[in-house]
């Protein structure tokens, strides 16, 4: 039972985070969580595979109607779960939100370049390119002149609107899967991981594939804690080393998650680089601390000290 109440709360916490994006996904968060079988079956999963987001996805790949009623969903996990439990166990949600730097390239102002950017779980590197896109914080500012696409993000609190674009040196990241942006499958899995009502988000992500195609990103595939030394050694040479990431955390267990902490605050007191960090408000206890996070908000801190509260898709960013 006590397996089923973390599960329950997961699935009941994301549908708070689904309000207002996704009713479809708010309902079926919903009901699985009132519904014994299906909460039976995700409890035969690894921990870090039960996120509604992958089953949800991995539903949807195997042919579940969504936008549509929650018996749909359930026909597929019952009619197809072989199929569904194998996409589950070889995919990750790598969702790639774009949108995201909406609510990060004001951070990125506070820092000073040139930058060289690190993305750990980078996935196809979208979210390496926070100078090819124009920008709308309504009511805080603008910036434009980037000739790329325009993200917006509905801001309060006195908000750093950053007067020029970030000065971009370098880019990598690290990804235990590394997508191909010229690879149809690969994109194809990228598009369905978009919520089902969100065509503008859909859009926003053909673009940012558009972009990344131009100049595709050195993503290394492996480990973080493999692969993070040598990134910030070849990043140090271009510029200031920032290490960011967004929604990753989440997917490390419990120890890693303290073991990622533990070395980015040691990376960055021996002055080896600045750590951007946007991720759920229960994933990094020690960043987040006692403070009061709204139901679906990221807590995005700046060398580990909260600067914002955004959404998760970036739509909003709260200063504080």
């Amino acid at each position: 039972m006590l397996l089923h109440a973390d599960v329950i709360e997961e699935y009941r916490d994301f549908a708070s985070y689904a309000a207002g994006d996704s009713p479809c996904f708010e309902e079926w968060a919903l009901a699985v969580a009132e519904d014994a079988e299906v909460l039976a079956w995700l409890g035969t999963l690894p921990t870090i595979k039960r996120q509604p987001n992958l089953v949800f996805a991995a539903a949807r790949w195997h042919g579940a109607p969504a936008p549509g009623p929650y018996d749909g969903l359930r026909r597929v996990l019952r009619e197809q779960e072989p199929a569904v439990r194998e996409t589950v166990m070889t995919r990750a949600t790598q969702t790639n939100e774009a949108g995201r730097l909406a609510t990060l390239a004001p951070v990125l102002g506070l820092v000073d370049g040139p930058l060289a950017l690190v993305e750990v779980g980078a996935s196809a590197g979208l979210c390496l390119f926070p100078d090819r896109y124009d920008y709308d914080w309504p009511s805080a500012g603008t910036l434009r002149g980037s000739g790329g696409p325009r993200l917006t993000a509905r801001a309060t609190g006195r908000l750093p609107v950053p007067t020029a674009h970030p000065d971009v040196a370098w880019r990598g990241g690290v990804d235990l899967n590394p997508l191909d942006v010229t690879d149809p499958d690969a994109t194809a899995w990228l598009e369905n991981l978009v919520w089902p009502e969100q065509d503008e988000r859909r859009e926003r992500l053909r673009a940012a594939i558009e972009v990344a195609r131009r100049e595709p990103p050195e993503v290394r595939r492996g480990d973080l804690f493999d692969h993070l030394p040598g990134l910030l050694g070849e990043a140090a040479r271009h510029g200031t080393p920032v290490v960011f990431h967004s929604a990753v955390v989440a997917y490390l267990e419990e120890p890693g998650r303290e073991r990622f902490h533990d070395l980015m605050t040691d990376l960055v007191a021996a002055g080896r680089c600045r750590w951007i960090s946007n991720e759920g408000r229960r994933v990094l206890p020690r960043v987040s601390g006692d403070r009061d996070v709204p139901a679906g908000r990221f807590v995005t801190a700046l060398d580990g000290v909260p600067v914002a509260h955004s959404h998760g898709h970036g739509h909003t960013i709260d200063w504080l």
